[in-house]
């Protein structure tokens, strides 16, 4: 039982899936959520679920699809468990429209340091459900969640993409198809001059059955495959190189013939296309990579310039660099705010560290910030500078978690816990 080992214990942190690819999930004492996984509670009518900690954003899929419902807020990977959904507090394509995870939980509870387990809500000890969203696992063992999924007709996406000459047409994009549920643009970061910032924007709607009519769709709401492809090996690390890099990233830009697409995809190509190859990440060879993400304020474009042409001056450039639109938000402790987020994997490299400090100072004196799920070495006062409710936050997470039973190599890299 999870109450028995975090007595005779000390110092745990839960882990689910592992996705998060920073420390957030690591420590002393590692507590894997994976066999907490049944569904105990589901209203197909009103599309309420709640589902034990260890129950994976693919298997609530799996069983919502097909009864015409989806997750209100999703990443870019649906292997991610529910625990790591709400301590993450993850966010998506739709973040300006819909807001994060927590604005769609209803209820979570919590084994927190005293050996009490919590059932926290807005309104029900609702400083703990403050703090555990997006919390990172500090304030104890999330053991279920209860939230709301979106209703669809189809499981399909109606998606139109867009080529941007450069960052700034992309930034009039945005502004011009706001409207859309779903916005997220690819960015080469490599390109320079008149090209800077070159983009392909992807919107998308969910379809509705009469969209469907005449395509070659025969389930409308059809549940995704299993992975078709697997890396069976790590790439040699020449492989990856500002080369390479650019090369991909012209063919990715180019590969739209027209300036404007329309089309119908099923929703596993729009929001996972990497769950599509098992071990992607081998591509990246032994050495690995680190994944980097910040947000700035959506006054802070000329800040977004710099850091961009920070990395294209460097040629640390990133397959996957990724541009996205945050609505306001103002929780404790979660990562968003209304801004820019732009998401970038590096390969790992002997000056990646301090380079990425170089762009950590940028993102600090634009007023931004980096989020912690994708964090492995961000420095301490920049995090205690960066996040503005912080001392709120350390506050909670020391009434339920009183002599630091639960953290993490991250909550003591960035003096969170003691």
């Amino acid at each position: 039982m999870v109450e028995k080992l975090c007595i005779e214990e000390k110092h745990w942190i839960a882990r689910g899936m592992g996705r998060c690819y920073g420390d957030a999930s690591l420590g002393q004492n590692v507590l894997s959520t994976l066999k907490y996984n049944k569904v105990t509670f589901f209203d197909v009518q009103s599309g309420v679920i709640e589902c034990q900690a260890g129950f994976t954003l693919d298997e609530v899929l799996q069983l919502a699809v097909p009864k015409g419902w989806f997750l209100p807020v999703t990443p870019g990977t649906k292997f991610v468990s529910l625990g790591g959904a709400v301590a993450s507090d993850i966010h998506g394509k739709n973040h300006h429209k819909e807001g994060s995870f927590s604005r769609h939980t209803l209820n979570i509870k919590v084994l927190c340091g005293d050996g009490k387990i919590y059932e926290c809500s807005r309104t029900e000890n609702s400083d703990l459900f403050e703090a555990t969203c997006g919390g990172m696992g500090l304030t104890g063992v999330i053991l279920s969640v209860r939230f709301q999924l979106k209703k669809i007709s189809t499981s399909y996406i109606t998606q139109k993409q867009i080529k941007a000459s450069n960052l700034d047409e992309l930034i009039v994009l945005f502004e011009k198809y706001k409207e859309y549920t779903y916005s997220v643009a690819w960015v080469d970061c490599l390109a320079r001059g008149k090209k800077f910032g070159r983009s392909i924007l992807m919107l998308g709607e969910h379809s509705e059955l009469d969209e469907l009519k005449g395509s070659k769709t025969k389930a409308p709401l059809k549940v995704h495959s299993e992975a078709g492809l697997n890396i069976p090996f790590n790439f040699p690390s020449f492989v990856l190189n500002k080369y390479s890099i650019k090369l991909f990233n012209f063919a990715y830009y180019h590969k739209n013939l027209k300036k404007l697409q329309e089309n119908i995809v099923h929703y596993d190509g729009f929001f996972y296309p990497l769950d599509n190859i098992r071990n992607w990440n081998r591509m990246y060879g032994k050495p690995g990579f680190l994944q980097y993400q910040f947000v700035l304020p959506l006054d802070q474009i000329d800040g977004l310039k710099v850091i961009m042409n920070r990395i294209a001056e460097k040629k640390q450039g990133s397959f996957l660099s990724v541009l996205k639109v945050f609505g306001a938000q103002n929780d404790l402790i979660s990562f968003p705010e209304e801004g820019y987020t732009l998401a970038l994997d590096f390969p790992i490299t002997d000056s990646l560290l301090e380079f990425l400090d170089e762009l950590d100072k940028i993102v600090e004196d634009c007023g931004g910030r980096i989020y912690l799920t994708k964090d492995a070495r961000m420095n301490k006062d920049f995090f205690h500078k960066s996040y503005p409710r912080l001392e709120e936050f350390m506050q909670i997470v020391n009434k339920y978690n009183p002599n630091a039973e639960f953290k993490s190599v991250l909550s003591d890299r960035l003096s969170i816990t003691k």
